[in-house]
């Protein structure tokens, strides 16, 4: 938990076969909001595949690596925390 509340979770799980709509061996859930509101969220629920939801929006994303999603979701989180100063 950050100093202001903010939660920061990061699960990424190997598995032995993609999930339908990704083309990649890992399931993942990032998180960052508070209790009860996501602010950012990367995920790739069955069926739905890789996405992220920045907002109230949601949009595909492009897996690449498992470094790229952390870095693109820290990325996303710092523009957050930096738009609430």
């Amino acid at each position: 938990m950050l100093s202001d509340g903010a939660i920061v979770e990061m699960v990424i799980w190997q598995i032995p076969q993609p999930l339908p709509g990704s083309l990649h061996g890992y399931k993942y859930s990032l998180f960052y909001g508070y209790p009860g509101k996501r602010v950012v969220g990367y995920d790739n629920e069955r069926g739905k595949g890789d996405h992220r939801h920045f907002g109230e929006r949601e949009e595909r994303y492009q897996f690449t690596t498992v470094d790229k999603l952390i870095e693109d979701f820290l990325r996303d989180v710092e523009v957050r925390r930096q738009s609430r100063r």
